[in-house]
């Protein structure tokens, strides 16, 4: 193949990858699975490999980091990025308003109403269609250079589509999804690091790491939300509204609840919509912007300051409110940490009333100097979580108090103990009454052992009616014990004990997830059970057999053989095995005889409410059996799993010839080879 030919071939690759970013990140409508974007990145990859010389920077295999910096470049906006003005009610938004209209000498013009995202706000520059630099806010009139970290940024277009000026700017805000947020977090936990405080400045964080390649392991994303500035004559929209639909028409990810109303009431109402529905979008956001739409209304009234006269942020209401530290309290987990948490005076919170909020831990209480009786200020972290951010030392008036943790459990009274090396306080007592509460809800739950119907309540009876004591007692129950408790009646207890029946059959990830030890979270789980096949060999396994196993460092694997050094944890997994519970990889308890991998190289995707499966059950099967499972139908799937209300997803197989199975159908596959061959 001359240069040419490898010239269009990287060329069709480059636009066809970049075609499936813009369907997948920005119109949120992908064609094809993980699988197949991996291999076309693969095979562009390779042809890069070979000719270096045909590497560009906008190739989408640049998005995976460059070299580290050792500091960032200065970079002059040629039109200064401005700070918004606020308004914290109506009148100062109708004050706004009432300005601008004497300015314009007219209150009819229209409004351009944009939800304001928290996140961090970057400039990008593009020549010829190709993204060429990306800069910070900085102080307005100059930023940094951080162009590599947002090639990262898949959402971010590399390369335009359809009809564009020769060189200009477009203006966004960068964010952290509150959904991979929480995700990012939760890894980190399970791989014993340190977690980050909130989405914004961890996206702040992020994009000026001076190594891109660490901004590319974090999902960010964008809304761009105005253009900057545009070089030559090239006609553009000359309102707001009207540029940022032909910004999308390039391929640039517009937030896609902006709205032009005619008037100030309407963009009152905006406000008020999104007052109540704020929780409901996956991004934080703390107002909304209005901004004048027409662009030569824009120019006469100006700016003043650093600020322009023709956009307004209008606030939220606050999620800080102040209330009383009436006292602290303390609570069990499942692993025995005592947690304290605080008992406020109720107030009202971002339209919430909160009476408790959380500590965290005892050191958070000593950095913050929280005393039982301060005026404290109270905040919805995420706005979801109730937290205690400060204390107003100034209010003390010398009766406050100042809190210790306890040296014995409030359960079972069984002394406390602090690692050195932890912040969390512990119960000695691994038999702890509270304890096993939390326990026996997260052993029954989807992610553990999917025990359904036997949730906190049940749980909370069996053990004070002293039927369990631990989690392998469950399996004891009886049908005449269960119908004895309150709110038991005949087909409850029914199918909780076939419930209780087929959770035995569970794989060993499940059953490793389900004992409650500390750091271990699915992945983690899975990883364990694949590399040791089975219970015994985990218990007898030491720290450097742990620590050989992708995503586990030195913290988790102290965990895992302290867990299996404890006499009573040794006696439940005794007590497990006298159950049934299923101790080997797959669920057929025989590890000498692997399940026979009747799936491989088959793609399912499955979709609708299915009768005989959860959707992860069966999709663990799927796996289990050398199969793959994709969230998508495309021309690579192989078959549909339809279960009742299946939605798009079957029309799309119908559309494209993917065989429909059902529950049933499934189950005769993987007995029945035959069915699916290639004739199937």
């Amino acid at each position: 193949m001359n240069k040419n030919m490898f010239q269009h071939k990287i060329d069709g690759l480059r636009s066809e990858i970049e075609r499936h970013n813009r369907l997948y990140f920005i119109e949120d409508n992908p064609e094809i699975g993980d699988r197949e974007y991996d291999e076309l990145m693969l095979e562009l990859l390779q042809i890069e490999k070979e000719n270096p010389e045909l590497i560009i920077p906008q190739s989408p295999t640049q998005r995976v980091g460059s070299d580290p910096l050792t500091e960032f470049s200065q970079i002059d906006h040629q039109i200064p990025l401005l700070s918004l003005g606020n308004a914290f009610d109506d009148d100062d938004l109708s004050g706004w308003h009432e300005r601008m209209s004497g300015l314009i000498e007219s209150d009819k013009f229209a409004l351009a109403c944009e939800l304001k995202f928290d996140g961090l706000a970057v400039a990008l520059v593009y020549e010829n269609g190709l993204f060429v630099q990306g800069a910070t806010r900085g102080n307005g009139a100059t930023g940094e250079d951080i162009t590599s970290n947002l090639k990262t940024i898949r959402s971010i277009p590399l390369q335009l589509i359809g009809d564009y000026p020769p060189r200009f700017e477009v203006r966004g805000e960068v964010y952290f999804p509150k959904s991979a947020f929480e995700k990012f977090n939760a890894d980190r936990e399970t791989n014993g690091l340190a977690t980050y405080a909130n989405p914004r400045n961890t996206a702040a964080g992020s994009l000026r790491q001076l190594d891109s390649a660490v901004t590319a392991q974090r999902p960010l994303d964008i809304f761009i939300y105005g253009l900057g500035w545009v070089e030559g004559n090239f006609q553009i929209p000359q309102t707001h509204i009207r540029c940022l639909e032909y910004l999308k028409t390039l391929g640039f990810k517009i937030n896609p609840f902006n709205e032009l109303v005619p008037d100030l009431e309407h963009a009152i109402e905006f406000h008020r919509k999104w007052v109540q529905n704020r929780n409901s979008i996956d991004y934080d956001c703390d107002g909304i912007v209005v901004k004048i739409d027409s662009f030569d209304y824009q120019q006469h009234v100006g700016t003043v300051g650093r600020e322009p006269r023709w956009a307004i942020a209008y606030k939220f209401p606050s999620t800080q409110s102040i209330t009383k530290l009436l006292d602290i309290g303390v609570n069990v987990g499942r692993t025995g940490t005592i947690n304290p948490y605080a008992i406020l005076e109720p107030v009202n919170v971002g339209g919430v009333t909160v009476k408790q909020a959380t500590l965290h831990n005892e050191d958070y209480i000593k950095a913050k100097d929280l005393r039982i009786g301060d005026r404290v200020v109270v905040e919805r972290a995420g706005e979801v979580i109730p937290q205690v951010v400060s204390s107003q030392k100034n209010h003390r008036n010398g009766t406050e108090q100042k809190f210790w943790m306890p040296r014995e459990c409030p359960s079972c009274k069984s002394p406390t103990n602090r690692n050195p090396d932890e912040s969390a306080l512990y119960c000695t007592n691994s038999s702890c009454p509270a304890q096993l509460v939390r326990l026996v809800e997260h052993f029954v739950s989807k992610s553990a052992m999917d025990v359904d119907g036997v949730g906190g309540k049940l749980g909370n009876s069996l053990i004070q009616s002293g039927l369990i004591s631990d989690v392998a007692d469950i399996y004891t129950l009886e049908r005449e014990q269960l119908i004895s408790l309150d709110r038991m009646g005949e087909k409850s207890t029914s199918n909780v004990i076939e419930a209780i029946a087929d959770s035995k059959d569970r794989p060993l990830s499940r059953l490793l997830v389900a004992l409650g030890i500390s750091h271990i979270g699915t992945e983690v789980a899975e990883n364990i059970a694949n590399r040791f096949g089975n219970m015994d060999k985990i218990m007898k396994a030491g720290v450097e057999s742990f620590t050989d196993i992708p995503d586990i460092g030195p913290k988790i694997a102290e965990s895992i053989t302290n867990y299996f050094r404890s006499s009573s944890n040794i006696l439940l997994i005794h007590k497990l095995k006298l159950a049934g519970i299923n101790m080997n990889k797959n669920s057929d308890n025989d590890p000498s005889e692997p399940q026979a991998q009747v799936l491989r190289d088959i793609r399912f995707c499955v979709t609708g409410r299915l009768n005989q499966f959860s959707r992860s059950e069966i999709q663990d099967r799927i796996k289990e059996l050398g199969g793959t499972v994709s969230g998508s139908v495309s021309s690579l799937t192989n078959y549909l799993i339809a279960g009742e209300e299946a939605g798009s997803k079957l029309s799309d197989a119908a559309r494209i010839g993917i065989p429909v199975l059902s529950e049933d159908d499934f189950l005769a596959m993987i007995h029945q080879r035959p069915f699916y061959d290639d004739d199937a």
